[in-house]
């Protein structure tokens, strides 16, 4: 556990906790007047975002998406982290997925003048927002790229890729979609609304910056799933092309064994005893097969 203080006169508190060193005790809970429930979700790390507010203890719990900088599976995830404001403490409970924010607050804290824990609160959630835009630059110029190699030659190796973006974004725009959700309750929440109007000001921009991401992440993922499905529908028409082609040999083929077949048997047939006769046979059977592939060509173009 680190404290840190800020604020005029260092009156205010700024209590990190990692979760997955430090052991959230008894005497830890009672220390900063916390509860196993409080304490529950803020450990989880598979909570969404959601915010509860307490009015007699005036605390508020808020659960944020934060980005999971690290690619497991090549692609991106998120990760909650949760912050508490109760009073004159600002308590942030982090793992190692989401430490990077960290240093981005004591930046923050460093660079800019700081009079309440809920406009550092507010700040600390425009920059979570704001380290989502260079990934999703990144896979913007990934997407493009990989377009471009795909258009060149479909590859399973490339639509994995293509598949992989597609998952990431899928994660991000749902974190995005929450973390957009949870701002617009926290924004219409009476006790938010009694707030300075410094505080809200710092709420609106990590609004509008909540909102920016889930707009970008929604348009990306609908241009991959677009590319997506027109990559499917190429090749399921090579497919069936490459099916159209088979078929069409297999006809032809059957004409030559059938001609064939039919010398192959123990019954009288016209030639049977002539030695030349073979080139004849084959002539015909070039001559139907011709014939055959020009209707089979005809018709094809009637379909198409």
């Amino acid at each position: 556990m680190i404290e840190k203080r800020f604020g005029n006169n260092n009156e205010l508190s700024w209590i990190i906790i990692h979760s997955e060193r430090e052991m959230i005790d008894k005497q830890l809970v009672e220390d900063y007047g916390l509860d196993k429930e409080l304490v529950s979700y803020a450990l989880d790390k598979n909570e969404r975002a959601h915010f509860e507010y307490n009015v007699k203890l005036d605390r508020l719990l808020l659960i944020f998406n934060l980005l999971d900088i690290t690619k497991e599976d090549n692609y991106y995830e998120t990760t909650p982290m949760a912050f508490i404001v109760q009073q004159n403490q600002f308590i942030t409970i982090f793992n190692a997925r989401n430490a990077y924010l960290l240093e981005k607050l004591e930046n923050y804290l460093a660079n800019n003048t700081v009079l309440t824990c809920q406009q550092f609160l507010f700040a600390s959630l425009t920059i979570a927002s704001k380290e989502y835009f260079p990934v999703l630059d990144q896979l913007d110029r990934d997407k493009d790229m990989l377009n471009a190699k795909l258009r060149k030659r479909t590859t399973k190796q490339l639509l994995l890729e293509l598949s992989d973006l597609e998952t990431g974004l899928v994660y991000l725009l749902t974190a995005g979609n929450q973390n957009v959700f949870v701002l617009e309750q926290l924004r219409n929440h009476p006790h938010i609304q009694k707030l300075g109007s410094i505080e809200l000001e710092e709420l609106d921009d990590a609004l509008i910056e909540a909102r920016q991401l889930a707009a970008m992440t929604q348009l990306d993922s609908q241009i991959l799933q677009q590319l997506s499905g027109a990559y499917n529908n190429i090749l399921n028409n090579n497919l069936n092309d490459n099916l159209t082609i088979l078929t069409i040999l297999s006809i032809l083929l059957a004409v030559l064994a059938v001609i064939t077949g039919f010398f192959g048997m123990n019954v009288p047939l016209p030639w049977q005893n002539e030695p030349q006769a073979w080139i004849w046979i084959v002539i015909i059977a070039l001559v139907l097969w011709l014939i055959i592939a020009q209707v089979l060509k005809l018709v094809m173009r009637r379909q198409g």
